[in-house]
């Protein structure tokens, strides 16, 4: 079960100006499943967007970097249960044609569509069920189906992921909500997820790639739940701007830091909730490196520790085998590390120091931290004053029976 998460209540995911969410039944992979998801925004809204580093990304990443270059987007449409990635030409073309069918729904153009999927690869993408649930999916468009998104977009996810933050820019209240699904074959760069977080702020249409970015890299591209990065991640930014409030223009200004700090709360909630909500998942970790001379060490080395499969089953086990973590700093890639120099913590107890075991650490320690749901490692290098968080969760048998039963 999903460690220390529940969905969050629909009344607390809040509207967001000029914005409005369908579902609709496809039965893509169940019968009767709430698989469609439809997004329209208002026109003037603002988009930016990060992807997937993976070479072999799916047809709707590549639809997706090619629309937005266009811009005026007005509409996302998501399906769960098909990928659509390993699909060649024909997945473009398909990818395509649900575009076009959303075009014409809405009254804009095919290139003003964003369109995603999740799911399986390696198989078409069955536009014969898609394209006629999609009517279905605009007569239920309405401002506060925030909660019934969250639902729709969720594959192996046992929770529904959604948060809401409000702040004041420049004397106007300004609402951020986002949802995400992600459970598995999570990594970054990206990690593998669907996010979509929106805001109905005014912000100067240069600031919104810089803005989705700096938010994804405190979030998103922080938490592994298995070392693999799918084909098909991908985080939205809409900015509608209605709430009237003066655009934001300056990256430097407060109001950009007041917007920003509250993207990145949610951004980071819903992060958080896939490692919580890993597959399998029966404690969830922080490993924080501190001191590190830049951010690309602190994260090697907390990488490293987090998608471990040794460091992971030992956590399942409760199992204070935390030479585990060790080995893995070792081999992180920081090559000239002074290994003497470091400190490693379970929680509050200092476990290693001086290149061995801390004289003051006792196995019953290091066991009763292991058997808590929610455990910090902490490492400090001592080579700087850098510091890197990832967030992740530990592998249990559920979490093989999960994938190996994936396509059943």
């Amino acid at each position: 079960m999903p460690v220390n998460l529940t969905a969050p209540d629909p009344a607390s995911l809040l509207p967001v100006a000029g914005l409005r969410l369908g579902i609709a039944s496809a039965g893509i992979k169940k019968p009767g499943r709430r698989d469609i998801t439809l997004i329209e925004l208002a026109a003037g809204s603002q988009v930016a967007g990060v992807f997937t580093q993976n070479r072999f990304c799916a047809a709707p990443v590549t639809l997706c970097r090619q629309h937005l270059a266009h811009g005026g987007i007005r509409a996302l449409v998501i399906n769960t249960g098909n990928a659509n990635a390993g699909t060649g030409e024909e997945g473009l073309k398909r990818a395509r044609q649900t575009c076009e069918a959303v075009a014409h729904l809405m009254g804009c153009a095919a290139e003003a569509v964003l369109p995603f999927s999740t799911g399986v690869i390696l198989e078409p993408l069955p536009i014969d069920k898609i394209l006629p649930a999609l009517p279905a999916a605009q007569t239920d468009l309405a401002p506060d189906h925030w909660s019934e998104a969250a639902h729709a977009i969720m594959t192996t996810d046992i929770v529904a992921k959604g948060a809401s933050r409000q702040t004041q820019v420049s004397g106007k209240t300004v609402t951020v909500t986002g949802i995400a699904k992600g459970s598995g074959m999570i990594h970054p760069n990206m990690a593998t997820m669907l996010g979509y977080v929106a805001t109905d702020a005014a912000i100067a249409p240069g600031l919104m790639q810089q803005l989705v970015k700096a938010v994804a890299d405190v979030s998103f591209n922080c938490v592994t739940v298995d070392g693999d990065t799918s084909t098909n991640d991908s985080f939205i930014l809409i900015a509608t701007s209605q709430a009237g409030n003066a655009e934001i223009a300056d990256a430097a200004g407060a109001d950009y830091a007041a917007l920003k700090a509250a993207l990145s709360d949610v951004a980071i909630e819903l992060a958080q909730a896939m490692a919580r909500d890993g597959e399998g998942a029966t404690k969830f970790m922080t490993i924080a490196v501190e001191g590190g001379r830049d951010q690309a060490e602190c994260k090697q080395v907390a990488y490293a520790i987090a998608r471990s499969p040794l460091v992971k089953t030992a956590f399942f086990a409760s199992d204070p085998n935390l030479g585990r973590i060790l080995a893995a700093i070792g081999y992180a890639g920081v090559n000239d590390l002074d290994v003497n120099a470091l400190q490693v913590y379970l929680g509050d107890v200092l476990v290693a120091e001086k290149g061995g075991r801390a004289a003051s650490y006792t196995e019953a320690q290091g066991a009763a931290v292991m058997r808590e749901a929610d455990i910090t490692v902490r490492v400090v290098l001592n080579r700087g004053s850098i510091n890197a968080t990832v967030w992740t969760c530990d592998f249990s048998y559920d979490y093989v029976k999960i994938n190996a039963e994936y396509r059943t």
